[in-house]
C-alpha cells in the first residue's frame, strides 16, 4: 500500500471560484462549532485524514504510539502542502495555517475533547476494540467515535463501548485528500443522528458520503467483487488471455483499468485478502469465492507490480512485458454467447451484486451508484446500468451463467425482476 500523503488534483486553488470559497466557508463554520478532530494511527490513510480535517480548519491531534510515527506523518503532509504551494493549488499561507493546525502525539491520553476521533489503525480487530474502549473512557459522551476500516462489522468494533450508538464507520478512500468518496457505515446500534452528524461533517470537507449498512465489504468493496472475479474465472477456464479480457473491460466496458491489470496495481495479496474477508463474513456465499488462479499467483509470490510480476510480467520501467490482446478473439466473444463474453458476464454480476445490496435494504440505489462511480470510476453506477441495459436481460444473461456453472454464484437477485427498482 502506498504509505506517501499525495496532494489533491486542483482541490484548494490559489485562484478559487465563487462555489469554492462558499465551501471553504461552510468548512470553517462546521469546523468551528464541531471542534477538534482525534486521528489514531499516522500511516498513510490517517496522515491524509488528518490533512482533510485540518484543511477544512480543526484542530488536528494526529496519535499514534510508534515513538516518532506521529512527528514524521506531519512532516510528510507539511512536505504535500509545500508540494500544492509549489504547483499553485494552494495559497503559501493557507498552507502555513493547515500545518499548523495538525499536532502530533504518542497516546489516546495526549487527545483533547474532540468532537469527532477516526480511527485508522491496521485491520486488526482486538487492537480496534482496545482503542474504542480507551476512547469511550477519555472523550466526552458527546463525542463521535468513527472507524476508517475497510471491512470489519462496526458492531463487533464497538463491542467493548458502552455507548454504541455513537460509533460509526468513516470509510476514507486512499489518498484521502484526493478522493472525494466517503462510506459512513452505520452498526445496529449505531444512532442515526450521530449518522447524519457525520455525514453533514464529511460533506462540509468537500468530501461525498454515501450512507450504508455494515454489511460485509459495505458498498464499494462488496459490489466490486465481480469485477476481479468474473476476468479470473474467464482467464482460468481458458476463455481468454489475461490481456484480451482488460482489453475487452477498458475497450468496450469504459472501465478505467482492465479487472486484471488492476488487480496487479492494487497487490493480488491485499485484493485476495479483502475478497476472502467478504467470503467469510458471507458464510462462504459462492459469489464471492476466492478464485484458484489468484490463489496460486499469491502463493507464488507474483503479487503484482510490487514484485515485479503477477498476472503480468513487468520491466524496471514498470511497463507491461509480452502481453498483447487478442483482438480478432475479443471481436467474436463480445456478443456472443453470455457464457463466454467478458463484459456481459461482468456487467450482469456487478448489476446482481448492487440490485441485491440495495434490495436487503443496506443502501439506497444513488448511493450504490454514486460509491461505484467515485470510488471504482466505473464508467456508470451499476444500478443506473442494469436499468439501461434492462433487468430483466441481466436476469435472463444470469439464468444461462447459472446453468453453464452451476452452484449458486449467478443465481439472480429477486430485485431484478420483482419491479421494486424500476
Amino acid at each position: 500500500m502506498d504509505t506517501d500523503v499525495r496532494e489533491p488534483d486542483g482541490s484548494g486553488a490559489a485562484d478559487r471560484t465563487d462555489e469554492e470559497t462558499a465551501q471553504h466557508d461552510e468548512a470553517m463554520r462546521a469546523a468551528s462549532a464541531f471542534g477538534p478532530v482525534g486521528v489514531i494511527g499516522a500511516g498513510a490513510m490517517g496522515a491524509g485524514i488528518a490533512q482533510v480535517a485540518a484543511t477544512a480548519g480543526h484542530a488536528v491531534t494526529l496519535v499514534d504510539v510508534v515513538p516518532g510515527a506521529a512527528a514524521s506523518a506531519v512532516e510528510r503532509i507539511g512536505d504535500a502542502l509545500s508540494r500544492l504551494v509549489h504547483k499553485g493549488r494552494m495559497p503559501a499561507d493557507m498552507a502555513t495555517a493547515v500545518l499548523a493546525r495538525i499536532t502530533g502525539a504518542e497516546s489516546l491520553e495526549s487527545l483533547p475533547n474532540c468532537g469527532l476521533v477516526i480511527e485508522a489503525v491496521p485491520e486488526d480487530l482486538d487492537l480496534k476494540r482496545g482503542i474504542f474502549a480507551e476512547l469511550a473512557d477519555l472523550q466526552p459522551s458527546t463525542a463521535v467515535l468513527a472507524t476508517n476500516t475497510s471491512s470489519i462489522d462496526i458492531d463487533e468494533i464497538a463491542d467493548e463501548v458502552a455507548d454504541p450508538e455513537r460509533v460509526l464507520g468513516l470509510h476514507f478512500f486512499n489518498p484521502p485528500p484526493v478522493m472525494a468518496l466517503v462510506e459512513v457505515v452505520h452498526g445496529e446500534r449505531t444512532a442515526p443522528a450521530y449518522v447524519e452528524h457525520a455525514a453533514a461533517l464529511v460533506a462540509a470537507w468537500g468530501k461525498t458520503p454515501v450512507r450504508c449498512s455494515s454489511t460485509p465489504g459495505f458498498i464499494v468493496n462488496r459490489v466490486a467483487r465481480p469485477f476481479y472475479g468474473e476476468a479470473q474465472r474467464i482467464v482460468e477456464s481458458g476463455i481468454a488471455d489475461p490481456a484480451t479480457v482488460d482489453w475487452i473491460l477498458r475497450e468496450r466496458g469504459g472501465f478505467p483499468m482492465g479487472p486484471l491489470e488492476l488487480t496487479d496495481f492494487i497487490g493480488q495479496d491485499v485484493n485476495l485478502a479483502v475478497g476472502t474477508s467478504v467470503w467469510e463474513q458471507t458464510g462462504r456465499d459462492e459469489r464471492y469465492a476466492p478464485t484458484t488462479f489468484q490463489r496460486e499467483l499469491v502463493e507464488a509470490g507474483r503479487l503484482g507490480r510490487k514484485s515485479g510480476r503477477g498476472v503480468y510480467a513487468y520491466a524496471a520501467d514498470g511497463s507491461v512485458e509480452g502481453a498483447a490482446p487478442d483482438l480478432e478473439l475479443a471481436e467474436r466473444l463480445v456478443g456472443g454467447p453470455v457464457a463466454t463474453d467478458p463484459l456481459a458476464r461482468t456487467l450482469a454480476m456487478l448489476v446482481n451484486e448492487a440490485v441485491d445490496l440495495v434490495a436487503r435494504g443496506e443502501a439506497s440505489a444513488d448511493d450504490v451508484d454514486t460509491a461505484m462511480r467515485l470510488g471504482t470510476r466505473y464508467p456508470k453506477g451499476p444500478v443506473a446500468w442494469g436499468r439501461e441495459l434492462g433487468f430483466d436481460r441481466v436476469a435472463r444473461w444470469l439464468g444461462e451463467l447459472d446453468e453453464a456453472y452451476p452452484g449458486g454464484r449467478y443465481r439472480p437477485s429477486p430485485a431484478l425482476t420483482d419491479g421494486s427498482l424500476t
